[in-house]
Protein backbone atom coordinates (compact mmCIF):
# COMPACT_ATOMS: atom_id res chain seq x y z
CA UNK A 1 0.00 0.00 0.00
CA UNK A 2 0.99 3.65 -0.56
CA UNK A 3 2.13 5.74 1.87
CA UNK A 4 -0.09 8.57 3.01
CA UNK A 5 1.98 11.34 1.73
CA UNK A 6 2.42 14.47 -1.40
CA UNK A 7 1.16 12.30 -4.45
CA UNK A 8 -0.35 9.67 -2.61
CA UNK A 9 -3.93 8.05 -4.05
CA UNK A 10 -4.56 8.00 -0.30
CA UNK A 11 -3.84 11.71 0.50
CA UNK A 12 -6.46 14.26 1.61
CA UNK A 13 -5.27 17.53 -0.16
CA UNK A 14 -4.42 20.02 2.16
CA UNK A 15 -6.09 22.90 2.20
CA UNK A 16 -5.13 26.35 1.79
CA UNK A 17 -4.75 27.97 5.67
CA UNK A 18 -6.92 30.62 6.23
CA UNK A 19 -10.03 29.78 4.00
CA UNK A 20 -13.40 28.88 4.97
CA UNK A 21 -14.45 26.76 1.61
CA UNK A 22 -12.62 23.72 1.38
CA UNK A 23 -14.51 20.62 1.00
CA UNK A 24 -14.71 19.94 -2.53
CA UNK A 25 -15.97 16.30 -3.51
CA UNK A 26 -15.08 15.04 -6.97
CA UNK A 27 -18.09 12.61 -6.84
CA UNK A 28 -20.17 13.61 -3.88
CA UNK A 29 -22.59 10.70 -2.35
CA UNK A 30 -26.04 11.60 -2.65
CA UNK A 31 -29.09 9.21 -1.34
CA UNK A 32 -32.44 8.92 -2.53
CA UNK A 33 -34.95 11.41 -1.07
CA UNK A 34 -38.64 9.76 -0.22
CA UNK A 35 -41.56 10.00 -1.92
CA UNK A 36 -42.49 13.87 -2.10
CA UNK A 37 -46.13 14.44 -0.19
CA UNK A 38 -49.07 16.47 -2.00
CA UNK A 39 -49.58 18.94 0.70
CA UNK A 40 -47.55 21.94 0.85
CA UNK A 41 -44.19 21.74 2.64
CA UNK A 42 -45.03 24.38 5.20
CA UNK A 43 -46.27 24.12 8.57
CA UNK A 44 -47.22 26.63 10.96
CA UNK A 45 -46.39 26.84 14.67
CA UNK A 46 -49.61 28.26 15.35
CA UNK A 47 -50.90 24.55 14.34
CA UNK A 48 -48.28 23.07 17.14
CA UNK A 49 -48.37 25.75 19.76
CA UNK A 50 -51.90 27.04 19.50
CA UNK A 51 -52.33 30.88 20.64
CA UNK A 52 -48.75 31.43 20.35
CA UNK A 53 -48.91 34.06 17.77
CA UNK A 54 -51.35 36.36 20.26
CA UNK A 55 -48.76 35.58 22.83
CA UNK A 56 -45.34 36.66 20.51
CA UNK A 57 -47.03 39.74 19.38
CA UNK A 58 -48.30 40.80 22.86
CA UNK A 59 -44.46 40.28 23.93
CA UNK A 60 -43.12 41.33 21.24
CA UNK A 61 -40.92 38.85 20.52
CA UNK A 62 -39.76 35.54 19.89
CA UNK A 63 -37.17 32.99 21.09
CA UNK A 64 -36.00 30.29 19.81
CA UNK A 65 -33.31 27.50 20.02
CA UNK A 66 -31.02 25.40 17.72
CA UNK A 67 -27.92 23.16 17.61
CA UNK A 68 -26.93 20.34 15.72
CA UNK A 69 -25.01 16.95 16.16
CA UNK A 70 -26.13 15.43 19.16
CA UNK A 71 -26.54 11.95 18.65
CA UNK A 72 -25.37 9.91 21.52
CA UNK A 73 -23.71 6.91 20.48
CA UNK A 74 -20.40 7.70 22.71
CA UNK A 75 -23.01 8.15 25.82
CA UNK A 76 -25.20 10.78 26.80
CA UNK A 77 -23.68 12.64 29.37
CA UNK A 78 -22.87 15.96 27.23
CA UNK A 79 -26.41 15.90 25.31
CA UNK A 80 -27.94 15.70 28.40
CA UNK A 81 -26.30 18.09 30.08
CA UNK A 82 -27.06 20.80 26.59
CA UNK A 83 -30.69 19.38 26.97
CA UNK A 84 -30.87 20.62 30.95
CA UNK A 85 -29.22 24.12 29.64
CA UNK A 86 -32.02 24.69 27.24
CA UNK A 87 -34.60 23.62 29.29
CA UNK A 88 -33.26 25.68 32.41
CA UNK A 89 -33.39 28.72 30.32
CA UNK A 90 -37.31 27.64 29.04
CA UNK A 91 -37.95 27.72 33.22
CA UNK A 92 -36.54 30.70 34.20
CA UNK A 93 -37.61 33.32 31.23
CA UNK A 94 -40.57 34.63 30.39
CA UNK A 95 -42.45 36.70 27.36
CA UNK A 96 -40.93 36.99 24.53
CA UNK A 97 -37.27 35.76 26.04
CA UNK A 98 -38.53 32.42 26.32
CA UNK A 99 -37.54 29.79 24.16
CA UNK A 100 -40.80 28.46 22.23
CA UNK A 101 -39.31 25.57 20.65
CA UNK A 102 -35.99 23.89 19.25
CA UNK A 103 -34.78 23.92 15.67
CA UNK A 104 -32.37 21.21 15.50
CA UNK A 105 -29.70 21.04 12.40
CA UNK A 106 -29.24 18.15 11.76
CA UNK A 107 -27.51 14.80 12.79
CA UNK A 108 -30.17 13.52 15.38
CA UNK A 109 -29.14 10.14 15.31
CA UNK A 110 -25.22 8.24 14.60
CA UNK A 111 -24.33 6.68 12.76
CA UNK A 112 -26.64 5.61 10.16
CA UNK A 113 -29.84 7.41 11.08
CA UNK A 114 -31.41 3.87 12.64
CA UNK A 115 -34.44 4.22 13.58
CA UNK A 116 -34.05 1.46 16.44
CA UNK A 117 -31.98 4.31 18.39
CA UNK A 118 -34.88 7.46 18.18
CA UNK A 119 -35.45 6.58 21.51
CA UNK A 120 -31.84 5.85 22.89
CA UNK A 121 -30.47 8.90 20.99
CA UNK A 122 -33.23 11.44 20.64
CA UNK A 123 -35.95 10.64 22.89
CA UNK A 124 -34.58 9.96 26.35
CA UNK A 125 -31.94 13.24 26.50
CA UNK A 126 -35.18 15.68 25.74
CA UNK A 127 -37.71 14.27 27.59
CA UNK A 128 -37.31 16.76 29.89
CA UNK A 129 -37.27 19.75 27.15
CA UNK A 130 -40.70 21.30 27.60
CA UNK A 131 -41.18 22.61 23.93
CA UNK A 132 -41.72 21.44 20.43
CA UNK A 133 -38.90 19.87 18.67
CA UNK A 134 -38.12 20.60 14.81
CA UNK A 135 -35.51 19.56 12.60
CA UNK A 136 -34.00 18.81 9.43
CA UNK A 137 -32.05 16.24 8.61
CA UNK A 138 -27.92 15.83 8.91
CA UNK A 139 -25.70 13.26 6.20
CA UNK A 140 -25.92 10.33 9.08
CA UNK A 141 -30.11 10.98 9.77
CA UNK A 142 -29.48 9.68 5.63
CA UNK A 143 -26.91 7.45 5.62
CA UNK A 144 -29.20 3.97 6.31
CA UNK A 145 -29.24 2.53 3.25
CA UNK A 146 -29.61 -1.80 2.86
CA UNK A 147 -26.37 -0.85 2.30
CA UNK A 148 -24.99 0.44 5.07
CA UNK A 149 -22.14 -1.23 7.21
CA UNK A 150 -24.85 -1.78 9.55
CA UNK A 151 -26.77 -3.67 6.97
CA UNK A 152 -30.15 -2.97 8.27
CA UNK A 153 -32.83 -4.81 6.05
CA UNK A 154 -35.72 -2.50 4.81
CA UNK A 155 -34.14 0.66 6.35
CA UNK A 156 -34.12 3.10 3.31
CA UNK A 157 -32.50 6.72 3.35
CA UNK A 158 -34.02 8.96 5.63
CA UNK A 159 -37.19 6.65 6.87
CA UNK A 160 -35.86 7.12 10.46
CA UNK A 161 -36.37 10.54 9.77
CA UNK A 162 -39.37 10.83 8.22
CA UNK A 163 -41.27 8.47 11.00
CA UNK A 164 -40.62 10.44 13.82
CA UNK A 165 -40.35 14.21 12.29
CA UNK A 166 -42.35 13.69 9.41
CA UNK A 167 -45.33 11.72 10.69
CA UNK A 168 -48.82 12.09 9.38
CA UNK A 169 -50.14 12.35 13.02
CA UNK A 170 -48.69 12.46 16.30
CA UNK A 171 -47.63 9.32 18.02
CA UNK A 172 -45.75 9.23 21.28
CA UNK A 173 -43.12 6.79 21.81
CA UNK A 174 -42.19 7.88 24.99
CA UNK A 175 -42.92 10.07 27.93
CA UNK A 176 -43.89 13.01 27.33
CA UNK A 177 -42.59 13.38 23.78
CA UNK A 178 -44.39 12.46 20.19
CA UNK A 179 -43.26 12.02 16.99
CA UNK A 180 -43.32 15.55 15.24
CA UNK A 181 -45.63 16.26 12.21
CA UNK A 182 -43.56 18.07 9.79
CA UNK A 183 -44.70 18.12 5.66
CA UNK A 184 -41.26 16.74 4.36
CA UNK A 185 -37.30 16.44 4.95
CA UNK A 186 -37.02 19.97 3.34
CA UNK A 187 -39.59 22.34 4.65
CA UNK A 188 -40.70 25.95 5.69
CA UNK A 189 -41.62 26.99 9.64
CA UNK A 190 -44.30 29.86 9.65
CA UNK A 191 -44.02 31.22 12.72
CA UNK A 192 -44.41 34.82 14.41
CA UNK A 193 -41.41 37.41 13.39
CA UNK A 194 -39.65 34.86 11.75
CA UNK A 195 -39.81 32.49 8.45
CA UNK A 196 -37.56 29.80 8.72
CA UNK A 197 -36.58 27.18 5.29
CA UNK A 198 -35.43 23.95 6.60
CA UNK A 199 -32.60 22.64 4.12
CA UNK A 200 -32.20 18.87 2.80
CA UNK A 201 -28.13 18.90 2.47
CA UNK A 202 -28.17 15.32 1.59
CA UNK A 203 -24.81 13.23 2.62
CA UNK A 204 -21.98 15.62 0.85
CA UNK A 205 -23.90 18.88 1.11
CA UNK A 206 -26.06 18.52 -2.23
CA UNK A 207 -29.71 20.11 -2.60
CA UNK A 208 -30.14 17.56 -5.74
CA UNK A 209 -28.38 14.72 -7.38
CA UNK A 210 -26.73 16.40 -10.00
CA UNK A 211 -28.35 17.04 -13.45
CA UNK A 212 -31.51 17.67 -10.65
CA UNK A 213 -33.51 20.40 -9.45
CA UNK A 214 -36.33 19.68 -7.63
CA UNK A 215 -35.25 20.99 -3.74
CA UNK A 216 -33.23 24.32 -5.58
CA UNK A 217 -36.49 25.27 -7.63
CA UNK A 218 -38.68 24.69 -4.35
CA UNK A 219 -35.88 27.30 -2.30
CA UNK A 220 -36.19 29.46 -4.51
CA UNK A 221 -39.91 29.75 -4.60
CA UNK A 222 -39.84 29.81 -0.88
CA UNK A 223 -37.10 32.99 -1.33
CA UNK A 224 -38.87 34.53 -3.50
CA UNK A 225 -42.27 34.10 -1.65
CA UNK A 226 -41.34 34.72 1.93
CA UNK A 227 -43.15 37.44 3.63
CA UNK A 228 -41.16 40.70 3.53
CA UNK A 229 -42.17 41.49 7.07
CA UNK A 230 -40.77 38.99 8.55
CA UNK A 231 -37.31 38.08 9.50
CA UNK A 232 -35.89 35.26 6.93
CA UNK A 233 -33.80 32.52 8.52
CA UNK A 234 -32.10 29.50 6.14
CA UNK A 235 -31.14 26.31 8.29
CA UNK A 236 -28.80 23.75 6.57
CA UNK A 237 -27.00 20.99 8.08
CA UNK A 238 -23.76 21.59 6.06
CA UNK A 239 -21.72 24.81 6.46
CA UNK A 240 -21.03 27.03 3.88
CA UNK A 241 -18.13 27.89 5.66
CA UNK A 242 -15.68 26.89 8.49
CA UNK A 243 -12.00 26.85 9.34
CA UNK A 244 -11.76 23.36 11.17
CA UNK A 245 -9.45 20.92 10.13
CA UNK A 246 -11.66 18.03 9.59
CA UNK A 247 -14.96 19.31 6.97
CA UNK A 248 -14.36 22.27 6.02
CA UNK A 249 -17.04 24.88 4.14
CA UNK A 250 -19.05 22.93 1.73
CA UNK A 251 -18.87 24.43 -2.00
CA UNK A 252 -22.16 22.40 -2.98
CA UNK A 253 -24.75 24.31 -0.62
CA UNK A 254 -22.80 27.50 -0.70
CA UNK A 255 -22.94 27.47 -4.37
CA UNK A 256 -26.80 26.19 -4.21
CA UNK A 257 -27.92 28.89 -1.81
CA UNK A 258 -26.14 31.57 -3.71
CA UNK A 259 -27.45 30.71 -6.83
CA UNK A 260 -31.39 30.89 -5.01
CA UNK A 261 -30.72 34.14 -3.34
CA UNK A 262 -29.94 35.54 -6.87
CA UNK A 263 -32.81 33.69 -9.20
CA UNK A 264 -34.77 34.76 -6.48
CA UNK A 265 -33.77 38.28 -5.65
CA UNK A 266 -34.03 37.52 -1.73
CA UNK A 267 -31.15 37.78 0.75
CA UNK A 268 -31.96 35.88 4.16
CA UNK A 269 -31.31 37.60 7.30
CA UNK A 270 -29.35 34.44 9.18
CA UNK A 271 -27.97 31.38 7.94
CA UNK A 272 -28.10 27.98 10.73
CA UNK A 273 -25.55 25.46 9.85
CA UNK A 274 -24.38 22.41 12.12
CA UNK A 275 -22.01 19.30 11.07
CA UNK A 276 -19.12 20.91 12.19
CA UNK A 277 -18.81 20.02 15.97
CA UNK A 278 -17.68 23.43 17.15
CA UNK A 279 -19.25 26.56 17.41
CA UNK A 280 -18.67 29.31 14.66
CA UNK A 281 -20.21 32.42 13.52
CA UNK A 282 -19.15 34.57 10.19
CA UNK A 283 -19.65 37.72 8.47
CA UNK A 284 -20.21 37.73 4.66
CA UNK A 285 -20.35 40.84 2.68
CA UNK A 286 -23.06 39.89 0.51
CA UNK A 287 -25.96 41.55 -1.31
CA UNK A 288 -25.16 45.43 0.28
CA UNK A 289 -24.79 43.86 4.54
CA UNK A 290 -22.97 42.11 6.61
CA UNK A 291 -24.82 38.40 6.26
CA UNK A 292 -24.35 36.26 9.23
CA UNK A 293 -23.41 32.25 9.13
CA UNK A 294 -23.28 30.34 12.49
CA UNK A 295 -21.91 26.79 12.70
CA UNK A 296 -23.58 25.16 16.21
CA UNK A 297 -23.29 21.69 15.78
CA UNK A 298 -21.43 21.23 19.48
CA UNK A 299 -25.09 20.31 20.41
CA UNK A 300 -23.98 16.99 22.77
CA UNK A 301 -22.48 14.10 19.74
CA UNK A 302 -18.35 15.18 20.86
CA UNK A 303 -18.20 14.46 24.59
CA UNK A 304 -14.82 16.43 25.14
CA UNK A 305 -12.87 18.83 24.40
CA UNK A 306 -10.32 16.85 22.81
CA UNK A 307 -13.37 15.35 20.55
CA UNK A 308 -14.57 18.89 18.88
CA UNK A 309 -13.30 19.76 15.75
CA UNK A 310 -10.53 22.16 16.02
CA UNK A 311 -9.86 24.71 14.09
CA UNK A 312 -6.93 24.51 11.08
CA UNK A 313 -3.78 23.56 11.73
CA UNK A 314 -1.23 26.21 11.38
CA UNK A 315 -3.97 28.47 11.41
CA UNK A 316 -2.99 31.73 13.39
CA UNK A 317 -5.64 33.87 14.87
CA UNK A 318 -4.43 36.56 16.79
CA UNK A 319 -7.80 38.92 17.30
CA UNK A 320 -11.25 38.45 16.07
CA UNK A 321 -12.56 39.62 13.74
CA UNK A 322 -9.99 36.87 11.25
CA UNK A 323 -10.08 37.91 8.07
CA UNK A 324 -10.25 34.68 6.05
CA UNK A 325 -8.88 33.80 3.00
CA UNK A 326 -12.02 34.76 1.40
CA UNK A 327 -12.38 38.59 1.13
CA UNK A 328 -15.50 39.10 1.41
CA UNK A 329 -15.87 36.79 4.65
CA UNK A 330 -14.74 37.30 8.84
CA UNK A 331 -14.29 34.67 11.01
CA UNK A 332 -16.05 36.53 14.32
CA UNK A 333 -16.18 34.02 16.97
CA UNK A 334 -15.58 30.73 17.96
CA UNK A 335 -15.65 28.39 20.70
CA UNK A 336 -13.23 24.72 20.38
CA UNK A 337 -13.43 23.87 23.75
CA UNK A 338 -17.06 23.30 24.60
CA UNK A 339 -20.91 22.23 23.70
CA UNK A 340 -23.35 24.85 23.67
CA UNK A 341 -26.40 25.91 21.79
CA UNK A 342 -27.38 29.20 20.71
CA UNK A 343 -30.81 31.28 21.22
CA UNK A 344 -32.50 32.93 18.39
CA UNK A 345 -34.51 35.97 19.42
CA UNK A 346 -37.18 37.86 16.56
CA UNK A 347 -38.72 40.82 16.99
CA UNK A 348 -40.26 43.79 15.15
CA UNK A 349 -37.04 45.50 14.55
CA UNK A 350 -33.91 42.95 15.45
CA UNK A 351 -33.09 39.59 14.96
CA UNK A 352 -30.37 38.14 17.64
CA UNK A 353 -28.45 35.18 17.79
CA UNK A 354 -26.65 34.60 21.19
CA UNK A 355 -24.35 31.88 21.97
CA UNK A 356 -24.35 29.72 25.29
CA UNK A 357 -21.42 27.38 26.06
CA UNK A 358 -21.61 23.94 28.28
CA UNK A 359 -18.42 23.07 29.51
CA UNK A 360 -17.77 18.84 29.93
CA UNK A 361 -17.01 19.47 33.56
CA UNK A 362 -18.82 17.33 36.00
CA UNK A 363 -20.87 19.21 36.96
CA UNK A 364 -21.09 20.71 33.91
CA UNK A 365 -20.30 25.03 33.44
CA UNK A 366 -23.01 26.84 31.69
CA UNK A 367 -22.49 30.51 30.86
CA UNK A 368 -25.28 32.49 32.11
CA UNK A 369 -24.82 35.29 30.00
CA UNK A 370 -24.47 34.76 25.95
CA UNK A 371 -20.81 33.71 24.94
CA UNK A 372 -21.25 35.37 21.64
CA UNK A 373 -24.23 37.49 20.40
CA UNK A 374 -24.68 39.01 17.15
CA UNK A 375 -27.84 40.89 16.29
CA UNK A 376 -29.20 41.68 12.54
CA UNK A 377 -31.53 44.89 12.16
CA UNK A 378 -33.06 46.22 9.46
CA UNK A 379 -30.81 49.19 8.73
CA UNK A 380 -27.84 46.91 8.51
CA UNK A 381 -26.38 44.51 11.50
CA UNK A 382 -24.58 45.60 14.98
CA UNK A 383 -22.36 43.08 16.93
CA UNK A 384 -22.74 43.18 20.36
CA UNK A 385 -19.62 42.88 22.24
Amino acid sequence: MEAKGKGSAFAKPAPEIGHPVTNFPDDPRFHPLPPVPEADFSLSLETILPGVTEEAEQAGALAFHALGDTGGIHGAETQNAVAAAMQEQIAKSQGGERPRFLFHLGDVVYLSGESSQYVAQFYEPYQYYDAPIFAIPGNHDGETTAETRCGLEGETAVLGFMQNFCSASPRRLFKHRSTMTQPYCYWRLDAPFVHVIGLYSNIDGQLDRRGESRQQEWFTEQLRSAPDDKWLIVAAHHPCFSLDETHGGYVEIMSAMDAAFRDSGRTPDLILSGHVHSYQRFSRDFAGKALPYVVAGNGGFANSSRSLHKMQRGLVIERLPFQTALPTVRLESYDVMNAGFVRVTAGSDCLTVDYFSVSFDDPPAVSREPRDSVTVRSAGMKTAP
